[in-house]
């Protein structure tokens, strides 16, 4: 489980949201559902992540976050190994929620669409 503590300790003012983008923005990719979320490729490639905040809410323990992730996805395994053109790649996007814990910034993600 990950934890955003930093934007934790952001809540509630206006570097928030900037903050969330960073956080996620640096975490390995395994630690989110990007493969999950492809769509028009099969391998992906979380080099150049962008972080879109969508909704915030917030009940007693969570603060619940809508997000939208940019990312780029590979089809991989479609070239020969003297074939000197580069791997394609496409645009992917999903929406990724992130339910942060008030106490401890345990944070579940959850693909959403």
């Amino acid at each position: 489980m990950i934890k955003l503590e930093a934007s934790l300790k952001a809540w509630g003012t206006d570097q928030f949201k900037p903050m969330l983008r960073n956080e996620i923005s640096a975490l390995d990719e395994t630690n989110l559902p990007l493969q999950e979320g492809l769509s028009r490729a099969n391998f992906v490639d979380a080099s150049d992540l962008s972080v879109l905040v969508l909704n915030i809410a917030e009940t007693d323990a969570l603060i619940q976050v809508k997000t939208g992730i940019f990312y780029e996805g590979i089809i991989a395994g479609c070239n020969c190994s003297d074939d000197p053109s580069p791997m394609p790649s496409h645009t992917e996007y999903c929406v990724i929620r992130f339910e942060i814990n008030k106490q401890t910034a345990e944070t579940n993600v959850l693909l959403i669409e």
